[in-house]
């Protein structure tokens, strides 16, 4: 068994920045150069009760910026209550453009979007937010940068801003700084009928939800316990301009709305206003709380949504963080039971299938994954802990779990099958093919993912008859 050091210190390396950073300096607000306060070059620590901090930087020309750093705070951990994050306001020239929620201890990469700017002299100004946890008295950001991506700026110009959810008008109005937290957002682009014209699609990834898919069942469909959600989709002109009309929105009950509500630029103001994290694009008086994250990146093609946190490892870490800290986790983990148990239990796994045509009436299958073990190759542990709605039944790229006993490696693994499971009454005779294991992979004692071992290519199609399939071996 492997030992369980569940605060073991994560070691984060600096991103490589895209793009020409612009020319900073760290002052305090109200001053023109550096004091002691404002930490070594390369440094700026924004305290609780202190003055703010300025990052004064010159725009070349004009267009969308984007502030990137890695950012910590001492004697905060998303796992305990009452010392979940500190919250950095952060503004330009004087307005409030998006917020920081800086979840841990240990440094994080962040890239924020700070809106659009005109060619010149422009300040950034850094507050110690209300929202902060009782234990947090300090935010510690390093190598922090000014950068205007030319390659992703018709991205970062159509971004929505997420503004925080705050049950209005009885809820606590800083929610997302404890729970269901933004944490990464990206963009895709798809051809617009009209030849040149684009469609932009903006997705986001939450630590959690608070309501909606219960937590066994995330972990069983869709191979993790963040809650991932498109937010907002627009048509732009062969120029960038925004098509009248087009934007669209993922309302409450997941539908998809007409967006009718007030743009910063061309930025869309957009509320989380559910418990699951859909949007609203009616805003509630007075938020605190705002996001701007930098939505420049994108998701390789034939790749699961859940590659974004890959990218980005530390988004595991917070999401069973705040498992843990709401008493989401069975303890001990059991494989036997559907509760969900220590997340590095668990050999999260992409892969790719497709679904047939219909033979007859019925629902139509799922796949689900089978995992047998080297020390009782008898026993199978699937990811869908044998209920049939638990299986996945749509098509491409997509992600599950499989808990196995504490201590598992993939070295003790003797086999990974794919098994055909109707998902509801009947069987509609449908064939699934598989054809792909895109990465697979245990999470470590910080919570981070290990390396993947396992992949596999081919084609194995599940039928009626033939329901399962041995897709890898070590």
């Amino acid at each position: 068994m492997r030992s369980r050091a569940r605060h073991a210190v994560l070691a984060v390396t600096g991103a490589v920045l895209a793009g020409a950073p612009l020319a900073l300096t760290a002052s305090p607000a109200h001053a023109a150069s550096p004091t002691r306060s404002a930490g070594s070059p390369g440094t700026i620590n924004v305290h609780r009760g202190g003055p703010a901090r300025s990052l004064p930087f010159t725009a070349r020309r004009d267009g969308e910026a984007v502030i990137s750093f890695t950012a910590s705070a001492p004697g905060v951990s998303w796992v305990r209550g009452g010392a979940e994050s500190a919250v950095v306001s952060i503004a330009v020239d004087g307005r409030h453009v998006t917020d920081l929620v800086v979840p841990s201890s240990d440094p994080i990469p962040r890239s924020l979007g700070l809106g659009r700017v005109g060619k010149g002299r422009h300040k950034v100004t850094l507050r110690f937010a209300e929202g902060s946890a009782p234990a947090a008295s300090r935010v510690t950001l390093r190598r922090p940068a000014v950068r205007m991506p030319e390659a992703d700026a018709l991205a970062l110009r159509h971004a929505p801003v997420v503004v925080g959810r705050t049950g209005w008008p009885f809820g606590d109005p800083y929610q997302n700084a404890t729970t269901d937290t933004p944490l990464v957002a990206w963009h895709e682009t798809r051809p617009a009928a009209t030849p040149g014209h684009k469609i932009i699609e903006y997705s986001v990834v939450w630590s959690n939800e608070d309501g909606g898919t219960d937590t066994p069942a995330l972990m069983a469909r869709w191979g993790r316990t963040t809650d991932i959600e498109w937010i907002y989709r627009v048509e732009v002109d062969a120029s960038g301009r925004r098509v009248d009309g087009t934007a669209v929105y993922q309302a409450p009950m997941h539908l998809t709305l007409k967006f009718t509500g007030r743009y910063e630029g061309d930025h869309p103001l957009l509320q989380t206003c559910t418990q699951n994290n859909n949007m609203c694009d009616v805003i509630s008086p007075d938020p605190p709380l705002r996001f701007l994250l930098d939505a420049a990146g994108t998701r390789p093609d034939g790749r699961a949504r859940e590659v974004v946190m890959d990218r980005e490892p530390w988004t595991y870490r917070i999401a069973a963080q705040e498992m843990v800290r709401e008493k989401k986790i069975e303890n001990p983990s059991d494989p036997a039971t559907r509760e969900v148990g220590d997340q590095r239990t668990y050999l999260f796994v992409e892969f790719a299938k497709t679904t047939g045509a219909a033979t007859g009436s019925g629902s139509v299958p799922g796949v689900a994954l089978g995992v047998r073990l080297k020390s009782d190759p008898s026993r199978l542990y699937r990811s869908d802990h044998d209920e049939p709605t638990w299986s996945i039944d749509r098509d491409g790229a997509v992600a599950t779990t499989v808990e196995l006993p504490e201590g598992t490696r993939v070295s003790d693994i003797a086999g990974i099958e794919a098994l055909r499971r109707p998902t509801g009454t009947g069987d509609n005779g449908a064939p699934a093919t598989v054809t792909s294991i895109n990465r697979g992979f245990f999470l470590d004692d910080s919570f981070l993912p290990q390396p993947s071992l396992v992949a596999w290519k081919g084609s194995v199609t599940l039928t009626q008859a033939n329901p399962s399939a041995v897709l890898w071996r070590p």
